[in-house]
C-alpha cells in the first residue's frame, strides 16, 4: 500500500514529489517538523545508516577493488549463471529508459553494471560502478543495500537516499536468493536519473530476480542429478549399512534407509561427525564432490526387493503389476512412473514437477501425487531423497530401449504394440514417446527386416509412406499382406491429391 501511494504521487508529478522529498530530507535531518512523514521503509533505513555513520552531506560509496580484480570475482560467484537472465529480462529496458543494470554480491558491492551509456558516464561520476561497495552502512539509503537489509524488493526515489548526492538518481532493487540454502546471493538493480523514473520498475526487478533463481534452481536440480549418479556407488558400496549421500552444502540427496534413520532436508557438515535426533552419530565422509554420510553398523532392511512390471506401449491403457499382483494406476501415476523408471538415479520435487508439468509445475503438487503414489504401492517400492524407484523395474518402454542398443530389432518392433502413455501431455513423457518411436521407426528402416516393418505397421493401418514403401518393395509378390500394403499407399496418396 506504501508503495502504491508513492508510485500514485510519481506519476502526478515527479518533479514536484521530489522538491517535497527535499524539504522532507532537510527537515528530517535538522530535527525540525518536515511537511510529511518519510515512509516507514526510508525512515528506518536512515535510522540504520545515521547508526553507521553515514555522512548525509559528505559521504562516497567506497571503491573496494579494481577493475582486474572485480572480473575474478565475477567469474567465481554464484550469480554469474544468472546474468544472461538478467541481461534478457532487464537491460533492454534499462537501456531505453535511460537507466543501467546493477547486480551486486549479497555484501552491496557492484559486480556488473551496464546499460545506457550516457547514464554509465553520469554514474561513473558519483561513483556508482563496478567495485564499489553500496550497502547502507557504506553508503547510507539506497535500493540495492536497503533491498539487502530488508529482504525484499524495494524503490528509492530522489531525497529518499540518505546521501545528498544521490538525490538526482532514482533505482530499484530486488534481492536474488540462493535456491540451495536460502540465503542472499546478491541484488539486481536499475538505476538512472530523476526525471527517467518510472514505478514499474519495481516490478522488473522483482520478476528479474524471480527469474534469475529459477534459472539457478534448474542448474542446482541438474546437479543434483549428476552428482547422485556419479556418487551412487559409494552408497551402494555401505552394502546395507545406513547411509546418505549429501551435496556440499549439507542437502540430503539420496538415503539408504536403516533403522529409525530419519534426516532432515539439510545436515550439517560442518565438523565429522553429525549428531542425530536420537542421540546417535553419523560419520560423514568427504567426496569428490558432495559427502558421504553414514551409520557404522546400522544395516539396512533385509526386506526381499519387490518386482514392478510396467506395461506403457499399449492403447488399452497402462497396466502395472507389483510383486504378480495387478495394481489399478491413474494416467498420473502411471506417467510418474515412467519417470522414475527413465530416471534410476532419481529426481527431485522440483524436477518431476518440470517434467510433468513444464515451467508451470509446481513441486508442492508433486510431492502430493507422489505421497498418494507411495501409499498405494508402498514405501518400500519409491524412495524418497530423491524420489526413485526401488523395486527391480521391468518395463516394456526400456526393453524396447535396451533392445535398439543391443541391435535386436524384432524384439523392440515385437514390445512395441503402441505410442508410450498415448494420452498423455506431460513434456518428458511427449518428448521420451517421439523419441523412442523415431529411434524404432529409423532402425526398422535402416534394417530393411520385413517382419520387423510388418511388426511396426502391424493391424493399426499407417499413413507413414516411407514404411509402406519398404513393406511393398520387401514382401514377395504373392505374400497375402502385400495387398493390403499396396491398397493403403493408395488410399494415403489419394488423400494426399
Amino acid at each position: 500500500m506504501e508503495l502504491d501511494q508513492q508510485n500514485a504521487t510519481l506519476l502526478a508529478d515527479p518533479i514536484e514529489y521530489a522538491s517535497l522529498l527535499g524539504e522532507v530530507w532537510e527537515s528530517v535531518l535538522r530535527g525540525d517538523h518536515a511537511p510529511r512523514s518519510p515512509r516507514p521503509l526510508v525512515s528506518q533505513s536512515w535510522e540504520r545508516s545515521l547508526a553507521a555513520e553515514v555522512d548525509p552531506d559528505a559521504c562516497e560509496a567506497p571503491v573496494v577493488c579494481e577493475r582486474d580484480e572485480v572480473c575474478d570475482m565475477r567469474s567465481n560467484h554464484p550469480l554469474v549463471d544468472a546474468i544472461p537472465v538478467l541481461r534478457q529480462t532487464v537491460l533492454d529496458v534499462a537501456d531505453e529508459a535511460m537507466h543501467v543494470m546493477i547486480v551486486t554480491d549479497r555484501d552491496g558491492l557492484i559486480l556488473w553494471r551496464e546499460g545506457n551509456a550516457d547514464v554509465q558516464r553520469s554514474a561513473d561520476r558519483v561513483r556508482l560502478a563496478e567495485g564499489t561497495r553500496w550497502s547502507e552502512e557504506a553508503i547510507g539509503t539506497n535500493a540495492m543495500g536497503t533491498t539487502l537489509a530488508v529482504g525484499k524488493p524495494v524503490q528509492i526515489y530522489s531525497a529518499e537516499h540518505l546521501v545528498r548526492t544521490y538525490h538526482d538518481w532514482t533505482c530499484a532493487a530486488s534481492p536474488i536468493y540462493d535456491p540451495d540454502t536460502g540465503e542472499a546471493l546478491g541484488s539486481v538493480d536499475i538505476s538512472g536519473p530523476l526525471r527517467t523514473v518510472h514505478p514499474a520498475m519495481v516490478s522488473l526487478v522483482s520478476a528479474a530476480a524471480q527469474l534469475a533463481e529459477s534459472h539457478l534452481r534448474a542448474r542446482m536440480a541438474a546437479r543434483d542429478e549428476r552428482l547422485r549418479a556419479k556418487n551412487m556407488p559409494h552408497l551402494r558400496a555401505l552394502r546395507g549399512e545406513a547411509g546418505a549421500l549429501l551435496t556440499r552444502t549439507g542437502r540430503v540427496l539420496a538415503v539408504e534407509s536403516g533403522p529409525g534413520l530419519h534426516l532432515p532436508e539439510r545436515v550439517d557438515v560442518s565438523s565429522d561427525s553429525v549428531p542425530l535426533a536420537d542421540g546417535r552419530e553419523a560419520l560423514l565422509e568427504r567426496l569428490p564432490e558432495g559427502f558421504l554420510l553414514r551409520l557404522p553398523g546400522e544395516r539396512a532392511s533385509t526386506r526381499p526387493q519387490p518386482v514392478l512390471s510396467l506395461s506403457f506401449l499399449d492403447s488399452s491403457g497402462p497396466r502395472a503389476v507389483l510383486d504378480g499382483r495387478e495394481i489399478p494406476l491413474s494416467l498420473r501415476h502411471a506417467e510418474i512412473l515412467t519417470l522414475l523408471a527413465m530416471r534410476p538415479a532419481g529426481l527431485t520435487a522440483d524436477r518431476l514437477a518440470y517434467q510433468l508439468y513444464g515451467d508451470h509445475g509446481n513441486p508442492v503438487t508433486a510431492r502430493a501425487e507422489i505421497h498418494r503414489l507411495r501409499a498405494h504401492l508402498g514405501e518400500h517400492v519409491i524412495g524418497t531423497k530423491p524420489y526413485r524407484l526401488r523395486a527391480a523395474v521391468d518395463a516394456d518402454f526400456r526393453t524396447v530401449r535396451r533392445a535398439l542398443r543391443d541391435g535386436d530389432i524384432r524384439t523392440a518392433t515385437e514390445t512395441y504394440r503402441g505410442p508410450l502413455l498415448e494420452d498423455s501431455e506431460a513434456p518428458a513423457i511427449r518428448d521420451e514417446r517421439d523419441e523412442l518411436f523415431a529411434s524404432l521407426r529409423n532402425a526398422v528402416l535402416d534394417r530393411g527386416d520385413v517382419e520387423a516393418l510388418w511388426s511396426l505397421f502391424g493391424s493399426e493401418p499407417t499413413d507413414d509412406l516411407e514404411i509402406l514403401g519398404q513393406l511393398a518393395h520387401r514382401l514377395p509378390r504373392h505374400d497375402p499382406r502385400r495387398p493390403l500394403v499396396t491398397a493403403r499407399m493408395q488410399h494415403v496418396l489419394e488423400g494426399e491429391d
